[in-house]
């Protein structure tokens, strides 16, 4: 899905050309936690995919990680959307469950400080 859904990978490089100070960030964790060495220890994680989403690999690669670390996580996967598509909520139905999701996840993470 690099082409075609709104986010591309020629988008996705750019936005990476212009976050990252030096094209040897790329390899940083702290551009992309995925690259971490150890993601022990972090905090529990709700990750949301979309399957027309150029970064879906990319996020569920990730809750892969977290998993094998021992994390507490959700992994919800919306297969027909697009990234982006939680702020699209008065086209795209799908975005009231996924903002649901987050606001229980939030709620959990609050609750249990």
């Amino acid at each position: 899905f690099a082409e075609g859904y709104l986010l591309t990978r020629p988008t996705m490089k750019w936005f990476y050309e212009h976050y990252l100070s030096e094209p040897a960030e790329v390899a940083d964790w702290r551009a992309s936690p995925l690259r971490a060495a150890d993601l022990s220890g972090v905090a529990p994680a709700l990750v949301l995919t979309a399957g027309n989403d150029v970064l879906c690999d990319e996020g569920e690669a990730y809750a892969r990680r977290l998993q094998q670390a021992g994390v507490p996580l959700q992994l919800r996967h919306f297969p027909d959307q697009i990234h982006g598509f939680l702020t699209m909520g008065k086209i795209i139905e799908a975005a009231q469950p996924a903002l649901d999701d987050i606001a229980v996840a939030l709620r959990a993470a609050w609750d249990a400080r």
